[in-house]
Parts: C-alpha cells; sequence; structure tokens
C-alpha cells in the first residue's frame, strides 16, 4: 500500500500536471482515489474522488482547488510560472519512474515551455542536442545520461517535508 506522504505527492504531481495540460482530469480523480486508499482524508478529496470519468472534466476545476487546501497542498493556477515548475518536476519524477523515455521528458519540455523557463533550458538543450545526434548508440546513451541527471536534480526540488506531513516545502 501507498503511504499517505507519497499518496499526497503524487496528488500533488497530477494536480500541477493537469493544471499545465499535461494530464486530463479523470488522472486527478485517479491520484485523489489512490489518496483516500493510502489514508489521507478531507471532505473535498472525498467528493473528488467521487467524480466519475465523465464528471471529471468538468468538476475538477473547482474541486480540486479545495481539496488540496484541506490537505495542505498547493494549487497551481494555470499560466503561472510556479505551476510550470512543479509539472516540470513532476514530469522529471515519471521520467525516472520510467514512465517517459528521457528525449520524451526533453521534448515534452521543450515543446511547451521553449527556451523561455529558466528551470528547463538545460532540458531545452539537450533536446536540441537529440535532434543533432548522429544514430549512434554510444551518443544516445550520452545525452540519456545527461538528461536522466539533470531530472534528479529538478525532481529535488519541492516535495512534502516529513512522513504524514501534508504541506510543502524545498527539499533540502
Amino acid at each position: 500500500m501507498t503511504s499517505p506522504e507519497a499518496a499526497a505527492n503524487a496528488l500533488q504531481d497530477h494536480a500541477a500536471l493537469w493544471s499545465m495540460g499535461e494530464v486530463p482530469a479523470r488522472d486527478v480523480v485517479s491520484a485523489a482515489c489512490d489518496a483516500l486508499v493510502a489514508g489521507l482524508d478531507s471532505p473535498g478529496l472525498r467528493i473528488l474522488a467521487a467524480c466519475t470519468r465523465a464528471e471529471a472534466d468538468y468538476d475538477v476545476h473547482y474541486l480540486l482547488p479545495p481539496a488540496l487546501d484541506e490537505l495542505g497542498l498547493t494549487f497551481y493556477p494555470v499560466a503561472g510560472e510556479a505551476g510550470q515548475e512543479a509539472a516540470v518536476r513532476a514530469l522529471a519524477r515519471r521520467m525516472l519512474a520510467g514512465e517517459l523515455e528521457p528525449w520524451e521528458l526533453t521534448f515534452r519540455i521543450h515543446q511547451r515551455y521553449g527556451h523561455e523557463l529558466p528551470l528547463t533550458e538545460r532540458l531545452a538543450e539537450l533536446d536540441d542536442e537529440y535532434a543533432i545526434l548522429e544514430d549512434t548508440g554510444k551518443a544516445v546513451a550520452q545525452v540519456n545520461a545527461e538528461v536522466t541527471a539533470e531530472a534528479r536534480r529538478l525532481a529535488a526540488g519541492a516535495r512534502l517535508s516529513a512522513p504524514g506531513s501534508r504541506r510543502c516545502s524545498p527539499a533540502p
């Protein structure tokens, strides 16, 4: 079973990714269900988790902010730099978990933010490198390693602080 802290982190990541258009609303509802199963509980979380897939696209936008607030988590408004950075960190964690290939991470980041978001500049540069690579395993492996190192750096950003804590704080 997932720990409450891990479930809160996953819900926070899904919320950030949804706010930036990276995942559908039904994924946020699934994360809310997982959070309930893991032991997190609040009235807003229960209401959010009760949404059907059909309701999610219409209801998540107004159910998510209070549910996160009740848990001491952060709602990132669409298009804000803090939300963009939270979404980037969530994508980096997804890549490290094996849900994205390194090139997919750089492509998605570069496509969405270009070279405009300071936090993602290195990933955008690495996406440019993928574009000019010769198709040799060694060259691709080297860029993959650099992307992985950058993803680790990004993933080490804001997380929940201590087990059982529900407040976001920067990682040491």
